[in-house]
């Protein structure tokens, strides 16, 4: 466990800050809809919590790509010319 956390400790701190700012934004956006706070805090809390381990592996997932895409070892790729 300890060497997941240092080689991902980039990650996970992103993730984290993800997670805090998600969980903010989604309880003021229920408030806003249901008026209540427990409401809130409960569908604020479910959401964001799949959401941002999602978001690690979204990151993991780019990570890769943009490792791939440095090393010419994307094949997908080989044969774009787009300079966007």
């Amino acid at each position: 466990m300890t060497k997941f956390i240092s080689t991902n400790a980039f990650t996970i701190k992103k993730t984290v800050s993800y997670y805090f700012t998600h969980i903010t934004v989604a309880a003021a956006v229920a408030y806003a809809v249901t008026g209540s706070w427990v409401a809130a805090v409960t569908l604020s809390l479910l959401e964001p919590t799949v959401q941002t381990i999602v978001y690690f592996f979204h990151e993991k997932i780019w990570s890769r790509y943009d490792r791939k895409k440095l090393t010419g070892t994307d094949t997908a790729l080989a044969g774009n010319t787009d300079s966007n």
